[in-house]
């Protein structure tokens, strides 16, 4: 364990994430951080770094309570702005940097941004809408990070170079601009001392959804350390804290590296980059473009402990690339976790082939609920079939239409429900916050959409989301355990699969297949390869073919995409 020492961060600690995390930091100052790309950072200089940007947005008049916008690819920049955030009780707002214009506008007003920080390659786009965001007042412009493989060496930081603002085209036109870089120069590295920091400062995420604008959700930052952010028990198994002096007990004394493979604007990398930071492990962010053998081979040169994918869309790529340029050297692998979206049984075996000796872990949740449970498979253990949980975090339920518990083996499909440590509500949202968080027979539930049932020994296999179900014919598909199906054929690389408009059923059920190199499959043997498997109306009617299915940059499914595509391609 860590220095047993008392440092003047842990003088009145509450579960305010900044608190935290200068505990922490304040214990392992020396210990290695963060890696992204060429850069390597200590806890006592990622402290620094974010000292000298919370300072920055001090001077200029960053309030408790504002929000700033991180409109970044991953870099030491992103989680150096969320410390700087919870340093000084302002809100930091994660930005998808795939958002089209519209998009983007939609989500600057809506969140009132005073503040935004963004990757230098987004500057024009920022540009196009920045005069339409009233609360926008300044903008940090983060300059391109190196990004090549990562190679194992002594931990050195380049000094800060400062770059002239004009250097840039476009730059000055954004309002009261800086260089990131800059902006850390001046700054002081002192701790900021704000008044009033503790549990109830906010935290949130907006998420995408399947449908529709993003929308905002907001925590209490004690209720997010504890449903999102592991609550000092990332593995889930000694259990959360009963104390924020207890989480400097449990900061671990030896090597444990975590390799964050989604991008920071998503919970799979955000909350668990911030659980392992929380308990002094070192975590890898992946930069540039996903490349698997590099991945690979990270796994091996800085011997990561823990490797998170988000569904088959990294998984798949990662297999692939082992089949045709591997094996590869990854004993130091503990376990493999998946989340944010579903993983093939067919893909889920291939995995536990090429880490025999990794325990693997499926885990689900939603911005909405933080995490809600897992499945853990041990090395030999039988995965079974379906996409079911037997770990579920207390708090979570399954409700039929009366709000009663679904009973146990009754075949019943029910609403995922979950109590305990919830949001608040939907950031500018009091309609959706009435939908979502309800409250039943005195107990405050967040209904996230989530379809499931619950098996005879209790455990919850997940369905899918009902605003994304299909309605043919008075039945409902989730498409999600048509996809899991379809995905174990051989010539399927990837699927979505959604309704399109049907004079007789209302909806046919259809597939959008990106097939695999060298492969045409037909309707007629996708039929086949369901057949018996599946009730007959959960059956595709109809196939179309992509040449690659468009997933989000964390992986998840992109509905409203292959609707269209599907509507399109059938006429």
């Amino acid at each position: 364990m860590g220095d047993s020492s008392t440092t003047a961060s842990e003088a009145s600690l509450s579960y305010n994430l900044a608190d935290l995390f200068e505990a922490v930091s304040d214990r392992v100052a020396e210990r290695e951080a963060i890696v992204c790309g060429s850069r390597r950072l200590t806890y006592g200089q990622l402290e620094e770094r974010a000292n000298r940007m919370a300072n920055h947005l001090l001077s200029k008049g960053v309030q408790p309570g504002e929000f700033v916008g991180c409109y970044l690819t991953n870099c030491t920049e992103y989680l150096e702005v969320l410390l700087a955030c919870f340093k000084i009780r302002a809100i930091p707002v994660n930005i998808n940097y795939r958002y089209v214009t519209e998009e983007l506008r939609y989500l600057l007003i809506d969140s009132g941004l005073v503040v935004l920080v963004c990757n230098e390659e987004f500057v024009d786009r920022v540009r196009s809408v920045a005069a339409e965001v009233p609360a926008l007042r300044h903008c940090i412009v983060v300059s391109p990070i190196v990004v090549s493989p990562i190679v194992v060496s002594p931990i050195v930081v380049s000094p800060i170079v400062v770059s002239p603002i004009v250097e840039q085209p476009g730059l000055e036109m954004l309002p009261d601009p800086i260089r990131y870089d800059e902006a850390l120069a001046a700054a002081s590295a002192d701790r900021p001392l704000v008044l009033g920091r503790g549990d109830d400062d906010l935290y949130l995420l907006y998420t995408g959804g399947t449908t529709g604008m993003p929308k905002g959700v907001i925590w209490r930052q004690a209720d997010a350390f504890f449903g999102c952010i592991g609550g000092g028990d990332p593995m889930r198994m000694s259990g959360p804290v009963s104390s924020p002096e207890e989480l400097l007990e449990r900061i671990i004394d030896f090597d444990f590296v975590f390799y964050a493979l989604a991008p920071l604007m998503h919970a799979a990398a955000q909350w668990v980059s911030l659980m392992w930071l929380l308990c002094g492990a070192k975590v890898i962010l992946h930069s540039g473009g996903f490349e698997p053998v590099e991945i690979w081979k990270t796994v091996d040169l800085e011997k990561v402990s823990i490797m998170t994918v988000v569904g088959d869309a990294m998984a798949r790529p990662l297999v692939d690339a082992w089949d045709e340029q591997g094996p590869f050297e990854i004993s130091s692998m503990y376990s493999l976790s998946n989340g944010g979206a579903p993983l093939a049984p067919s893909l889920r075996d291939r995995l536990r082939e090429i880490a025999p000796n990794a325990m693997l872990t499926d885990g689900f949740g939603s911005s909405e609920t933080g995490i809600q449970g897992s499945r853990r498979l041990s090395p030999g253990e039988d995965p079974g079939k379906g996409v079911r949980f037997d770990n579920v975090e207390a708090g979570t339920t399954v409700l039929d239409d009366s709000g009663h518990p679904v009973e146990p083996g009754s075949g019943v499909v029910g609403r995922i429900a979950h109590s305990g440590y919830i949001p608040l509500r939907y950031h500018n949202a009091p309609e959706k916050t009435a939908e979502t968080f309800v409250v039943i027979e005195g107990t405050r539930y967040v209904l996230p959409g989530d379809m499931a049932t619950v098996e005879a020994d209790g455990s919850i296999t997940l369905l899918g989301r009902g605003s994304v179900s299909i309605n043919t014919g008075g039945e409902k598909v989730y498409p999600e355990e048509v996809e899991a199906l379809l995905k174990g054929h051989p010539a399927v690389y990837d699927v979505l699969v959604v309704g399109v408009a049907d004079e007789r059923w209302g909806e046919r059920v259809t597939a959008v297949v990106q097939p695999t190199k060298g492969s045409t499959p037909t309707l007629e043997e996708l039929d086949a390869h369901c057949r018996g498997q599946l009730a007959g109306y959960k059956i595709p009617r109809s196939l179309v073919l992509v040449e690659q299915v468009v997933r989000s940059p964390s992986g998840k499914a992109d509905y409203r995409w292959a609707k269209s595509t599907a509507a399109a391609s059938l006429g």
